[in-house]
């Protein structure tokens, strides 16, 4: 292990450090995709910024690979590593809200769930992701898409400052004004630069607002998707939401003799004057009709975690994703054709909207490049049963090729698969090499390879 230990490491940090030999291995190893089985060295459970440094020092002391676990989402399972050392930032949750300056600072750690109950206390909210589980830090350094990103734009653009552990083992404050060029990257580069151990984000007045799940027939799906696409470019920015294709869950609203069976349908979102909130949400009803609905005003956090239950830990994950700059009607047709193979009732099929504030954010002032698409295609497959993972891979994989050829070469990293390496100078376009310069600089070992890689 050479000069330093792991009992060193025990040593020098306050949070727990597990080991094989250690009561709490198993559960400290788990990550959110049962999909992923790994056994790390050393999981440590660190409880600050001089935890992550000491972990970081160890990792790169010892030639181990260093996997950094947030929310613990991550699809392709970069959260945890074999044989090597995991820095686990789920004890760093603490989110702080300034309400005079509507500002916010979350640990490292945070989830969605954690931000949204203290920001709505005071009424604010920034964009964040669909289930409330997800990471605040692995959400926002991938971009932030989200309920709110056509008003407030993505969450990296809301993002004001971050500290950071770089691969030597430094504390850095990265923002407009410190450490620039880092700043840039982690705003849609992921966790190819260091580890984040608190973000501090811009906030807006959000507290009620004004949405719900419509579901519509299949035989509708085409009318449906086409009346969204050709409503949401002119619509308010404050109207958010996405249409998907999902399997009925046995809710009350919906029929019971129509549990299981395949639906189109459109989460919506209003987060301007909730009494204007109605006539907005009213607008997708003019696509077909609707079979079955739970819409109505409701505190924000309330949707942000609305479809928590069907993402439990535990389910095995694959997934895909595509920008599209022009939701074709072919495109549609690949939809129609493929979604109503979804494997199980946890799996689904969003296109998120990413108009609006996204588009005024110029494409190379962040990491972030795809500032003219206008929607975010992701193939979420998931079921519970290892059984499955054979034809349910299969079925992502064909659903992907279906849209690839209406899509843009490129994708949103936060829901690609450990297989989409190969897309990495794709997923950035005119801003990968400046990645890579960036990468040289605070990383030129590549000891943050454990992501979608940006090699230097």
């Amino acid at each position: 292990m050479g000069e330093y230990t792991i009992e060193d490491l025990k040593e020098r940090t306050r949070g727990p450090v597990y080991t094989r030999d250690d009561a709490g291995y198993d559960e400290a190893r788990k990550v959110h995709n049962a999909m992923i089985d790994k056994h790390p060295r050393v999981v440590v459970h660190c409880e600050n910024a001089g935890d992550v440094m000491e972990t970081v020092r160890f990792a790169a002391g010892n030639s181990l690979d260093l996997a950094v676990r947030g929310g613990s989402h991550s699809v392709p399972g970069f959260g945890t590593v074999d044989d090597g050392v995991v820095a686990d930032l789920s004890g760093m949750r603490n989110v702080r809200v300034d309400p005079t300056t509507r500002t916010a600072r979350a640990g490292g750690g945070a989830t969605w769930g954690d931000f949204n109950a203290a920001t709505h206390a005071f009424g604010l909210a920034t964009t964040g992701g669909i289930i409330s589980t997800t990471g605040v830090g692995g959400l926002t350094l991938g971009g932030g898409i989200g309920y709110l990103d056509r008003g407030l734009g993505l969450s990296c653009d809301n993002l004001i400052s971050a500290d950071v552990v770089t691969a030597d083992g430094r504390f850095l404050i990265a923002s407009e004004k410190e450490n620039e060029d880092l700043f840039w990257a982690l705003r849609g580069g992921g966790g190819n630069f260091g580890v984040v151990t608190a973000l501090e984000y811009r906030l807006a007045p959000v507290d009620t607002i004004y949405g719900g799940p419509m579901l519509f027939e299949m035989s509708d799906a085409a009318a449906v998707l086409a009346g969204f696409r050709d409503m949401i470019k002119d619509a308010p920015e404050q109207l958010g939401g996405f249409p998907a294709f999902q399997l009925a869950p046995p809710l009350p609203f919906i029929p019971e003799d129509r549990h299981g069976d395949c639906f189109t349908l459109i989460v919506g979102c209003w987060a301007g004057d909730p009494e204007r909130g109605e006539q907005e949400i009213a607008r997708f009803r003019e696509f077909a009709p609707v079979v079955a609905e739970s819409v109505g005003q409701m505190p924000y956090p309330a949707l942000n975690s609305a479809f928590d239950a069907l993402v439990p830990p535990g389910l095995q994950h694959y997934w895909k994703a595509n920008f599209v700059t022009e939701l074709t009607d072919e495109a549609i047709q690949a939809h129609v054709q493929h979604a109503p193979g979804l494997p199980a009732v946890n799996s689904t099929v969003h296109i998120y909207p990413i108009d609006g504030a996204c588009h005024r954010v110029p494409a190379d002032a962040t990491a972030f490049a795809y500032r003219d698409a206008n929607f975010a295609t992701v193939i979420a497959g998931m079921w519970p049963d290892p059984a499955q993972n054979e034809a349910g891979i299969e079925w992502v994989r064909n659903y992907y090729d279906a849209v690839a050829p209406h899509s843009e070469a490129g994708g949103y990293i936060n829901f690609m698969a450990g297989d989409d390496q190969v897309r990495i100078a794709d997923n950035y376009k005119g801003n990968y090499e400046r990645l890579v310069e960036v990468k040289r600089k605070y990383d030129p070992d590549n000891l943050f390879h454990l992501n979608q890689n940006i090699a230097p």
